[in-house]
């Protein structure tokens, strides 16, 4: 029995600005700062590779000095709408109905919310009642890939169903205001807001990307390279520097072995979608590749448009692919990284 990934559709904030857009405020805030430190971050946002980001809020909200409760409950707020109108994309490409699907699946790092997110859309669109649910709060930018592996494995199991895997982010709802970190600097001069949703089913019916193998790959003591503090103010961005070369020194071990368990090279993909984590990561991934014939021209091309938006933003890219409807036979390899520190892979056959 085969699981299918049937339809990805993206949803959007209703405001963005490009980055030049953005560079008055950044001065703005930076007015206290010492002057050479004020052209170093300029230079770092204006060289960024995101030439423009969405929000949830108005650039004026982000630099202002709310609270964690005023942000996290336009977080809240937000995030609901962002999420059922990614559903009802994803649905009404796959010509599906709210209550054809039977396991969702929500994903989320940028606030908190009990009920999760799931609960409301179950309530907004009348899915069923007996609907599985499961929210990932906790796992960062590779949740978009992990919620996908966890939907393949609940339709594995189970025939003739259908899952929903909705990633939502807000990164801009844990921008730091007295933080004049890079972290916090790099952080803001990356991230932006999104929301994904994906179909999948175990369904003979429907058609697809058939999801072949997939697997985590977990990097020991690196716990303290990515992630979030909670802090009075809110989330506080953790991100090493070291990052990037982590990446680079383990990515023959995670991308061959998953290959060559499945009897292939890299010779044998034809289509890499990546997360863009940022500038550096993605430079490294494409030094890495490039090498080997292949390029990520879409990764790229999404964190330009739209930002890293955490675990949605490997779903913007798999949707670029979706909708070009691959030729028959050709494969692709999901890759995206996350707290803990770990990697997640996803093999694809069109």
């Amino acid at each position: 029995m085969k699981v299918k990934i049937t339809s990805v559709a993206k949803q959007l904030p209703k405001y963005y600005r490009e980055t030049k857009d953005i560079i008055p405020f950044v001065k703005l805030w930076m007015q206290d700062q010492e002057e050479r430190f004020q052209r170093k971050v300029i230079k770092l946002f204006e060289s960024a590779a995101v030439d423009k980001r969405y929000s949830i809020m108005e650039p004026l909200e982000v630099f202002t000095a709310t609270s964690f409760e005023e942000k996290n409950d336009i977080y809240a707020r937000e995030v609901i709408q962002l999420a059922e109108k990614s559903l009802k994309k994803s649905l009404e490409k796959a010509s599906l109905k709210p209550t054809d699907i039977d396991y969702i699946i929500t994903v989320s790092c940028t606030g908190i919310m009990i009920p999760s997110v799931d609960a409301y859309l179950i309530n907004s669109l009348g899915m069923k009642q007996d609907i599985v649910r499961l929210p990932v709060t906790e796992m960062g930018c590779a949740a978009g890939v992990s919620g996908i592996i966890y939907a393949k494995n609940f339709l594995k199991a189970n025939p003739n169903k259908r899952a929903a895997v909705i990633a939502v982010e807000a990164p801009t709802a844990t921008f730091q205001l007295n933080d004049f970190s890079m972290t916090n600097i790099v952080s803001a001069a990356i991230f932006g807001d999104g929301a994904s949703a994906v179909i999948l089913s175990s369904c003979e019916e429907d058609k697809g990307a058939t999801i072949i193998d997939e697997a985590m790959y977990h990097f020991y003591d690196a716990t303290n390279m990515m992630g979030f503090k909670l802090v009075n103010t809110g989330l506080q961005m953790i991100l090493d520097k070291e990052v990037p070369q982590k990446i680079s020194d383990h990515f023959p071990t995670i991308i061959h072995p998953f290959l060559e368990k499945n009897n292939l090279t890299i010779d044998d993909i034809d289509h890499l979608i990546f997360h863009p984590g940022g500038k550096k990561i993605v430079q490294t991934v494409e030094d890495l590749f490039g090498k080997l014939g292949k390029d990520i021209n879409d990764t790229k091309e999404v964190l330009r448009l739209y930002g890293n938006m955490s675990s949605a933003t490997v779903l913007y890219v798999l949707e670029r692919f979706m909708d070009r409807n691959p030729t028959k036979g050709e494969r692709g390899i999901m890759l995206s990284f996350g707290p803990g520190f770990s990697a997640q892979r996803i093999l694809l056959e069109w």
